[in-house]
């Protein structure tokens, strides 16, 4: 067996902050596209046919690179068994509960309101993350997640609004429970095929979206808006959700969710380009605060000695790298820079280096 590197391979799962930078960027330039279509369609309805075609054509895709490109060039784990909790609980939460509670929330309160309230995803998805997958946190997280937060607040922040706790309210925060949730199970499967992972999050979670929307009395809309709708979930859920698998599998969770939560800032950018019109004060202070953030958690530096207990695996990877020195049967060489993937074993090892909470170093902190 000889593997070689493809000379056009994009490897951006190597670079996780430009993964998610492009994860924020599609999603935040859907949302004032997507807008557009609440006009004419029902909100459930809409939030399926975005999850539809976010599976339709990552399905395509699919096929036409099977038939295109050779099969070494895309190797990825596959899903197994056990990592079937995973998706369907990512599916339920963030796929279903996460937009259904939204639009309830909708109902009941001021879209602004809905906004600012928003902003507790990235709180959600931190705290999860922390306390429950034990990721590492330091300062300049903590900071970043801060000035992002306030950033949000100010984005959105509509001072003839009124804030209360109201079941409106709680519907939203308890959307962005659902979205925090959902990111944090991602991230327990994100070694494996981002594709099909996003491919069984859309078709899942659009199917049942669908379905409730026609329970609800929603109306199909007309083929035009359909074909519309299906393009933009492509790019905008599709696409975006695996360049932000990507990112988890670089940076864990709530790093790749804090640098996310820029894409109301992008979305905001676009909606000037669309609609134009000079930003505010409040706006130019909002994006500098996601620059500073985003260069706080670039600039983390978390170096620890830390033991890596033994564990057999499956994902891509290259070889020479220290966490994957093992040799291959009838490969010509493990030294050279090639993608491939297989079960592999770890042995026990202790060392020290600078890391980020990527699928090798999801260990626990005592502070």
């Amino acid at each position: 067996m000889k593997f070689v590197q493809h000379p056009h391979m994009l490897h951006i799962d190597q670079h996780p902050v430009y993964a998610v930078l492009l994860a924020a960027s599609l999603f935040g330039a859907t949302a004032p596209l997507a807008k557009l279509l609440l006009a004419t369609t029902g909100p459930v309805m809409l939030a399926g046919l975005l999850y539809l075609g976010c599976g339709a054509g990552l399905a395509l895709y699919m096929v036409i690179r099977t038939m295109t490109v050779p099969a070494q060039y895309h190797s990825e784990a596959p899903l197994t068994r056990p990592d079937i909790p995973w998706i369907c609980g990512a599916v339920i939460a963030g796929g279903v509960c996460g937009p259904i509670l939204l639009m309830i929330g909708l109902s009941y309160i001021p879209a602004a309101t809905a906004s600012l309230l928003l902003n507790c995803e990235l709180v959600m998805t931190a705290g999860i993350a922390f306390i429950f997958f034990h990721e590492q946190k330091g300062k300049n997280l903590i900071a970043a997640i801060i000035l992002i937060v306030i950033a949000g607040i100010l984005l959105s922040f509509d001072p003839e609004g009124i804030m209360v706790l109201s079941l409106g309210a709680l519907a939203v925060i308890a959307a962005c429970f659902f979205w925090g949730l959902d990111n944090n199970l991602t991230t327990q499967i994100a070694a494996k095929d981002p594709l099909m992972i996003v491919f069984i999050k859309g078709i899942g979670a659009g199917c049942i979206s669908f379905c409730i929307a026609l329970g609800i009395g929603e109306s199909i809309p007309s083929l035009a808006l359909i074909c519309y709708a299906l393009f933009l979930g492509f790019f905008g859920y599709g696409l975006s959700i695996v360049f932000f698998i990507y990112a988890l599998r670089g940076i864990g969770a709530a790093r790749s969710g804090s640098i996310f939560a820029t894409a109301p800032v992008i979305g905001t950018i676009f909606s000037f380009m669309l609609f134009p019109e000079m930003p505010d004060i409040l706006f130019i202070f909002s994006f500098l605060l996601m620059i500073a953030a985003i260069w706080l958690i670039l600039s983390e530096h978390h170096l620890h000695p830390h033991t890596h207990n033994s564990v057999t695996h499956e994902h891509r990877h290259l070889h020479p790298e220290k966490h994957h020195i093992h040799h291959h049967e009838n490969v010509e060489s493990t030294n050279s820079q090639i993608d491939h993937t297989h079960p592999h074993i770890h042995e026990q090892i202790t060392h020290d280096h600078s890391h980020t909470p990527d699928i090798h170093h999801r260990h626990r902190h005592e502070k």
